[in-house]
């Protein structure tokens, strides 16, 4: 369901909260630069069914109020400049306000993909807020891979990401060698999404069953 949430800056914004109420895991989603659309309700869902309390929250809200978009490249094209009028500082004013709406007292990751991915990072990094996190494709990490986690980290890409070049992906496994970083052979950007040309479902389902792994394993 829909919910709003306030951040730490007054601003308000809309999320997906899904998942059971006897929860013991808590899990902020975020989305890729096509804003909380049906793939990423599916992938909230998709959590839920695992046990966990989930919110989503609307990062584009900042830029244009309950945006939902495609994968056309009109859409890439659109979600790149709304992105461009968010800040980094207000994304993460946004992230916590999202992990504040989860219930309290119990252990809370955070996961995403595509620039979500990359804010996922952020989350290890520049927040108290998670015992882990785990990125899909993110294309910002490797500028931002010197930051230190404050948290176990997990990070997935596909080998033939034309936007992160492997040798990025290397870089990053150098300047973090305590994170676990998995890529996919013959996987693009965006293999786990179930909307795009280029869905894997093999890889997706491996990602998505290191990934629950992963947060077993520490959220706990």
């Amino acid at each position: 369901m829909r919910i709003e949430l306030k951040a730490s800056d007054g601003h308000t914004l809309s999320a997906w909260k899904t998942g059971p109420a006897d929860a013991r895991q808590g899990l902020v989603v975020v989305q890729e630069i096509f804003g909380v659309n049906r793939h990423m309700r599916h992938v909230c869902e998709t959590y839920a069914q695992q046990g966990f309390a989930v919110v989503s929250p609307a990062l584009f809200d900042r830029a244009e109020r309950d945006a939902e978009l495609g994968y056309t490249q009109e859409d890439v094209q659109k979600g790149l400049a709304l992105r461009g009028k968010i800040t980094d500082a207000q994304v993460m004013l946004d992230i916590e306000a999202a992990a504040a709406a989860l219930p309290a007292g119990i252990p809370l990751g955070i996961i995403g993909y595509c620039w979500g991915g990359t804010i996922a990072w952020w989350g290890a990094t520049r927040s108290n807020s998670f015992r882990a996190a785990v990125g899909y494709y993110g294309g910002g990490i490797a500028a931002t891979r010197q930051e230190v986690p404050h948290c176990p980290v997990q990070l997935h890409f596909g080998e033939e990401d034309k936007g992160i070049p492997q040798t990025d992906v290397e870089a990053i496994r150098a300047a973090q060698p305590g994170v676990e970083v998995f890529t996919y052979p013959g996987a693009g950007h965006g293999f786990s999404c179930e909307e795009r040309p280029v869905y894997s479902p093999t890889d997706a389902m491996l990602a998505e069953q290191r990934s629950l792994g992963f947060f077993a394993q520490h959220l706990k």
